[in-house]
């Protein structure tokens, strides 16, 4: 017993030491005896503020300075933390990383105090509570998820227990290196560096990835989001029987099984721009389902001729995001047998859409009407062409009513030219600032678009064809 004491003195007295070295730089106050003395009062009143950590039956002294001071480390050691995590508190520099890191660490502090090697390691790791074990069967479960799924760029979302982070970050805060790293960003770290070893061409990144992989620390559950890609182009529409986008039956409201109406396919038209475009593009990707943002959109039965109308197409959940993009127009215009044509397409993004739906492009038009006991043709074209440059006011129109607010709209016709009479029949050429219901402008839609070509004449108007000449969007 007399042996042990010496050395149990000699030990104190380096601490002690050592503690008042890191006192004077700054880790803790320099008045040392005022500190013991409230320390005493404390003891005596043997209160609890609920910060207690018991490690082998000894509370653990909250006290220590923090890392990277020597008693800092030693502190954290004695808390239990795993191997991982006292690589990332302790601030310290080490020739390896992650858990070896932690381990040339531990062994520096046992070099230094045999005694810390007494403390042996809780159940849990105080910090991560063994989080770090589980990097190894994640990384299995991400490279069986992601198989056959082509991409080159991950985004790693972690989502840990909101206690686990609390008590990991107070701990940090108080006992770890500063700027030491949160345990969400060093797991994301632990998993990134092990699956580069599986996957070496994968880049990891923070914005824009083709996977989104999150990760449930609690449950270790893998979730693979493929993220879509997108292109952009211009259609024409040739078809006056075909809409922009895919129509749900009205009978059985497009419901997956169909109907007697719809044939079993859910769809009031068999066909759509949408997928007339977007089916050979779907299969070509491997991808589940496609979604379509037009410029605006044409009427059913008004075809869409120049240089067409901008879209962009969404391709979701694709497990193949390169192709040859002249093939692509190839298949599409072979699908489409004349009814939809493209030239081109271009790989886009998400913010190209917003820009597609935004722009307020004006339109021409090519109109053919028909005009009931029409007056002399000097008379039809001096009255049509009055309307040159007329601001129209344009209720909703009733035949969209159910889908557009009841509101009045101001649109300028911009011009109007090539009014052609053809026996009871008119033929006239427009341009019309954009959101303008060309079809109203001629038959007035019952006095709800005002001035109107049936006004002018004092003639009822048949709208008989409607083709959108050009969108002049750039």
């Amino acid at each position: 017993m007399q042996g042990n004491g010496p050395e149990g003195d000699e030990q104190k007295l380096d601490e002690e030491d050592e503690w008042q070295l890191y006192a004077s730089a700054g880790y803790a106050s320099a008045e040392v005896g005022a500190q013991s003395e409230e320390a005493e009062e404390v003891d005596e009143e043997e209160w609890f503020d609920g910060d207690d950590l018991v490690v082998n039956g000894a509370s653990i002294d909250w006290d220590a300075p923090p890392c990277p001071a020597p008693l800092g480390v030693a502190h954290i050691i004695k808390m239990g933390a795993c191997d991982h995590c006292l690589h990332r508190v302790a601030g310290r520099r080490t020739k390896a990383r992650g858990a070896e890191g932690g381990m040339e660490i531990r062994e520096d502090a046992h070099a230094r105090d045999p005694e810390i090697a007494k403390f042996g390691a809780p159940e849990l790791c105080p910090l991560c509570e063994d989080l770090f074990d589980d990097v190894g069967n994640i990384v299995s479960r991400v490279i069986e998820s992601t198989q056959g799924i082509e991409h080159g760029t991950i985004q790693f979302g972690i989502h840990l227990p909101k206690d686990l982070i609390q008590d990991e970050d107070s701990i940090r805060s108080r006992h770890g290196a500063p700027a030491s790293r949160p345990l969400k960003a060093a797991f994301a770290d632990a998993i990134q560096e092990q699956l580069s070893e599986h996957m070496p061409d994968i880049e990891f990144v923070k914005e824009k990835p083709d996977l989104m992989i999150l990760v449930d620390g609690l449950t270790l559950r893998v979730d693979i989001d493929v993220r879509p890609v997108f292109l952009y182009s211009r259609y024409r529409k040739l078809s006056r029987e075909i809409p922009q986008t895919r129509w749900p039956c009205r009978a059985c409201r497009g419901r997956a099984q169909g109907c007697e109406s719809c044939q079993g396919t859910g769809l009031q038209y068999p066909d759509s721009v949408q997928d007339l475009i977007g089916e050979p593009i779907r299969a070509a990707l491997q991808a589940e389902d496609t979604s379509f943002h037009g410029m605006g959109r044409e009427d059913i039965d008004v075809r869409c001729l120049g240089s067409g109308r901008p879209f962009v197409l969404e391709v979701k959940n694709p497990r193949v995001r390169k192709a040859d993009l002249v093939e692509l127009v190839a298949a599409v215009n072979e699908n489409s047998s004349g009814s939809v044509e493209i030239d081109q397409l271009d790989w886009s993004d998400k913010k190209r859409i917003r820009r597609v739906k935004e722009t307020r492009s004006e339109k021409s038009y090519t109109i053919r009407f028909r005009v009931d006991d029409i007056p002399e043709e000097e008379t039809v074209i001096e009255a049509i062409s009055g309307l040159s440059g007329v601001v129209l006011e344009q209720e909703t129109p009733k035949r969209v009513s159910h889908r557009r607010a009841a509101k009045t709209r101001k649109r300028k016709v911009v011009s109007i030219s090539d009014v052609i009479v053809d026996g009871d029949e008119v033929q006239t050429t427009l341009r019309c600032e954009a959101g303008t219901y060309i079809k109203e402008l001629i038959h007035s839609d019952e006095g709800r678009t005002v001035p109107s070509v049936s006004g002018v004449l004092e003639r009822e108007c048949e709208v008989l064809w409607l083709d959108v000449e050009e969108i002049h969007a750039d």
